[in-house]
């Protein structure tokens, strides 16, 4: 009886954020806008759709569920690429380098500043990607960062039980040295928060300066050795629902591969072994 009464299908909202068109929010407004059609008619706000409807956004339907598997692209940003879509400034952006996407678009995970190098995470889960940065799935981050200035005990102390910046305390779960003389040393730090620049205004909040910084770990996930900055590599299924399981999302337990999806994501992984190419040196 409980089964004949539960509503049939999932919410129209969750559907389009999941085809990466934008966040749950961005989706309800987007709804109320008459932006969404459902079988012809305008769409409204808590609308359940199933396989079977006919959902169009913006004029255009969305994939059929066998075609609009979860994708997560681990790509190793370098200094000197923004993370915004467009740059008024004609700089470099970080969606310059991904693979086209047939239907949806790409989300960042979280953002690093211009300076900032290392692991960003690009999926087109609209779901997916917030709950990987939304504070509640606690999810800790580490940096790798070279520091000018001299750093003892008492600073590193300051640093991991709270310093209050401009927006409210912030701090450190970990510091760890790692290497270097003088005053230009190596330490390993890790935040729960994705706060704008907070490594860096933690750092010189205690009057030493951030002379590199690149993020090495997002949760469980590492840059891949064979990565190098440039280069992305694309997670498989099961690493997918590994990263679900940190985000506190069920396992998505999406369907195999096909051997067109399988044979791309190897012949992708194949050009991460290629040695960089190096230029000639010019004659006379």
């Amino acid at each position: 009886m409980h089964d004949e009464m539960a509503p049939k299908g999932e919410k129209l909202q969750k559907v389009l954020a999941r085809a990466g068109l934008g966040s749950r929010r961005e989706m309800e407004k987007a709804i109320e806008a008459g932006r969404v059609t459902v079988n012809g008619k305008v769409a409204e706000l808590g609308e359940r759709v199933t396989s079977e409807d006919r959902v169009e956004f913006d004029g255009r339907r969305l994939p059929a569920a066998e075609e609009n598997r979860c994708r997560v692209i681990l790509y190793n940003k370098p200094v000197g690429e923004i993370c915004s879509r467009h740059d008024p400034e004609g700089r470099p952006t970080v969606y310059d380098s991904l693979p086209h996407l047939r239907s949806g678009r790409w989300i960042s995970v979280g953002r690093l500043d211009f300076n900032t190098s290392g692991l960003l995470l690009f999926t087109n889960s609209g779901e997916l990607a917030n709950k990987l940065m939304h504070p509640s799935s606690v999810i800790d981050r580490e940096y790798l960062v070279r520091i000018q200035g001299q750093v003892d005990d008492e600073m590193k102390q300051r640093l991991l039980e709270g310093v209050l910046l401009e927006d409210g305390v912030a701090r450190f779960t970990d510091i760890v040295e790692s290497g270097g003389e003088g005053n230009n040393r190596w330490f390993y730090c890790v935040v729960m928060e994705g706060r704008n620049r907070e490594v860096r205004r933690l750092w010189e909040s205690q009057g030493v300066r951030v002379s590199r910084l690149k993020r090495v770990r997002y949760g469980s996930v590492f840059i891949p050795s064979n990565v190098r900055v440039g280069q992305w590599v694309e997670m498989e299924p099961k690493e997918i629902d590994d990263l679900c399981v940190t985000a506190g999302m069920p396992k998505l337990g999406q369907r195999p591969l096909t051997q067109a999806e399988r044979q791309n994501l190897q012949r992708q992984r194949r050009k991460l072994r290629k040695p960089p190419n190096r230029r000639r040196p010019s004659k006379g």
